[in-house]
């Protein structure tokens, strides 16, 4: 399991050099069109059902798929001011580096 520290910097790097979508209908788009580098869900989501499909619609098609502790740090790492359920990174930008060793490490 990747690390959740590097799990942020790739969104925070992506967000700065590349492009993100954020929240789960942004996110599912993204999956579904294949857009998707990686996928990155909150573990404190409630109700969970809200991102349940995410990491299955992820397997289907082959995009990694990671989960953070908190909606809250995932917002932050977003830049965004309030929690975020979910987030797609869609150009990788400079994280692409990190990128690869969490998928490599899921």
């Amino acid at each position: 399991m990747a690390e959740t520290e590097q799990i942020y910097e790739a969104v925070e790097l992506a967000k700065t050099t590349g492009k993100i979508r954020k929240g789960t209908n942004e996110t599912t788009k993204a999956i579904e069109k294949g857009q998707a580098k990686l996928v990155v869900y909150a573990k404190d989501v409630t109700p969970p059902e809200v991102i349940m499909h995410l990491p299955l619609l992820c397997k289907e098609k082959n995009i990694p798929c990671v989960q953070v502790p908190s909606k809250e740090e995932l917002g932050a790492a977003a830049g965004l001011g309030v929690g975020t359920s979910s987030i797609a990174i869609v150009l990788e930008g400079e994280a692409k580096n990190i990128i690869k060793t969490i998928a490599g490490s899921e």
